[in-house]
């Protein structure tokens, strides 16, 4: 796994996200409060960005058709159906005051 600086942990504000780019991979990285989280920036239902979502404890919500998102395990909250796919989810850590997404060398290369 390889490590990729994302911003500056004071740059994200609670419950917000921002987007990022690897290769052809959007990636949304959240700040909860406490830590970070990041997920692919792609509601299942739609493909619609998520950064830009609602953010509530771990969950963030699609701005378009309001579909919820656990942050944590990339899982369909609402609405709750059998065979949702979920949305891929990626380590996060704050190393020296820098948020870094650890991403697979595969997708670095993308």
């Amino acid at each position: 796994m390889q490590w990729i600086q994302v911003a500056p942990a004071g740059t994200i504000p609670p419950r917000q996200g921002r987007e990022l780019h690897i290769g052809d991979l959007s990636v949304a990285v959240f700040n909860v409060g406490d830590r970070y989280l990041a997920l692919e920036n792609r509601c299942p239902h739609s493909g619609d960005p998520l950064a830009g979502g609602m953010v509530v404890d771990t969950t963030v919500t699609c701005e378009l058709h309001h579909w919820r998102i656990c942050l944590e395990t990339g899982l369909v909250i609402k609405p709750c159906v059998e065979g949702t796919p979920q949305v891929r989810t990626f380590p996060v850590e704050v190393r020296d005051g820098v948020v870094m997404l650890g991403v697979d060398a595969v997708q670095t290369a993308a």
